[in-house]
């Protein structure tokens, strides 16, 4: 029995060792790419540093240039970026989930459109914000050559603060969408057709349908995408960066921009870990919200 037990405790710490061995690449990556840089701007919140001269401590300096010397440009990038998440996400989520119920149809060519669709997740940011830049010109655009057809006077989409906040977003909700809506196809493909079946001899609508089984069916993929765009929603710079550099009058200026201009522009350490640190405040924040809130609303047991 000792000696059976100690092959046992030898297999055990074996298996243990294993264990430790696969998640250790995940923990050091973990650890130098996410800890050790939160911490890290933690402490150049309270430092001035231009990346030449060693840290210097300075208080609560860089708080005070952030939250009140620069605040109306820092509390304007707090409002772009939730005016970006209110029409990214829902936007996304709408057109990716109508294209997937089209898609999960049987159609001829599905193939074609599937790639079709999933095209703009591997086109360069910079090809696709330019495309979009000339389909967004106020004089020979299409969109506004399109509207004059029509009688619609186009409006100047990059140069007035409101449609250029709404230019941004069409054209960021329509890089994303072909990604979940790949996403949100597999979570149909993954719906048993017996209970449509089922509801069908019940003499159930399509609506019915959609609203009693597609979607409590498909809460947990929704619910995954609905996180990862906020996530997408929250980091928003590419696009903008782009197509406008943050104008007109700082109408599409989003908070990673402006912590991309304080660290590399203006080499202030400082404030870019302070807008920094707000960041990862609010979307850990919203995102536990949502796995709150999550508890109530998807379910897991299909």
């Amino acid at each position: 029995m000792t000696v059976q037990a100690g092959k046992s405790s030898r297999y055990r710490r074996k298996e243990i060792t294993a264990a430790y061995l696969f998640i250790a690449p995940q923990i050091i990556g973990l650890t130098l790419f996410v800890l050790v840089p939160l911490i890290f701007a933690v402490v150049l919140c309270f430092c001035s540093w231009d990346f030449m001269n060693a840290p210097q401590f300075v208080g609560g300096r860089n708080f005070w240039n952030v939250f009140v010397f620069d605040g109306d440009v820092f509390y304007k990038t707090l409002l772009n970026t939730a005016i970006f998440i209110l029409g990214i996400v829902p936007l996304t989520m709408i057109f990716s989930l109508g294209l997937a119920l089209l898609a999960n149809q049987k159609l001829k060519g599905l193939s074609f459109y599937k790639s079709a669709f999933f095209m703009p997740m591997v086109t360069s940011t910079v090809a696709v914000a330019m495309v979009w830049y000339w389909l967004y010109a106020p004089d020979m655009g299409l969109i506004n050559y399109l509207l004059g057809l029509i009688g619609i006077e186009g409006p100047g989409w990059l140069a007035d603060p409101v449609w250029a906040r709404v230019a941004v977003i069409i054209m960021s909700a329509w890089s994303k969408m072909g990604y979940y809506f790949l996403l949100f196809l597999a979570g149909l493909k993954g719906i048993s057709s017996t209970y449509y079946e089922a509801a069908e001899m019940d003499g159930a609508s399509f609506w019915q349908k959609f609203k009693s089984i597609t979607l409590p069916m498909l809460s947990p993929v929704t619910f995954f995408i609905f996180v990862m765009l906020m996530i997408d929603a929250f980091n928003m710079f590419d696009l903008a960066y782009i197509m406008t550099r943050g104008g007109p009058m700082f109408s599409t200026y989003s908070l990673v921009m402006y912590i991309y201009n304080q660290a590399f522009q203006y080499f202030d350490l400082g404030s870019a870990s302070v807008a920094s640190i707000v960041l990862v405040l609010f979307a850990g924040s919203v995102s536990a919200i949502q796995f709150i809130v999550s508890k109530r609303l998807v379910n897991y047991d299909n």
